[in-house]
């Protein structure tokens, strides 16, 4: 990769619904290098999708809580059982498996606090191999790439 596919990586992170012909300009290319460019970079698996990014608040659920969670049993079953069902939550915008302590970062998104409470009574905290939960609320967002 040199800098002009470091730039088309840049500009696609910043708005991937820009046309080709926009791209090319940008990066100084006509549109057919660059195109073929970007058809590289997918073939190669470096460009891996396009999607749109979706305003939490604009669905009403700009509430956002970190939530770190550890488990008591770590049999595989107990492990893809906790996985599916968290997955399967509405309100989780994103769980990572971790190593060491905690074992589990999951991002909730709701509404209001209220909406989180009845969330973590109803759903995550009644998980059975659940034996600690963390809830860190968001104060404000310096940098996301989502």
């Amino acid at each position: 990769m040199d800098a002009i596919d470091h730039a088309i990586l840049a500009h696609l992170r910043r708005d991937s619904s820009l046309t080709n012909t926009e791209l090319a300009d940008l990066v100084g290319l006509t549109p057919s290098p660059c195109l073929r460019r970007v058809k590289k970079l997918e073939a190669d698996g470096i460009i891996t999708g396009y999607r749109a990014v979706v305003s939490q608040e604009a669905l009403d659920r700009g509430f956002q809580v970190i939530v770190t969670a550890e488990i008591g049993v770590n049999d595989q079953a107990t492990i893809e059982q906790f996985e599916s069902r968290v997955a399967a939550f509405d309100e989780v915008i994103e769980c990572r498996r971790l190593f060491g302590i905690p074992d589990y970062f999951i991002r909730v998104a709701v509404r209001d606090l209220a909406t989180y409470e009845r969330f973590m009574v109803t759903k995550l905290g009644g998980l059975p191999a659940v034996s600690r939960v963390t809830s860190l609320i968001t104060m404000k967002t310096i940098k996301s790439v989502d």
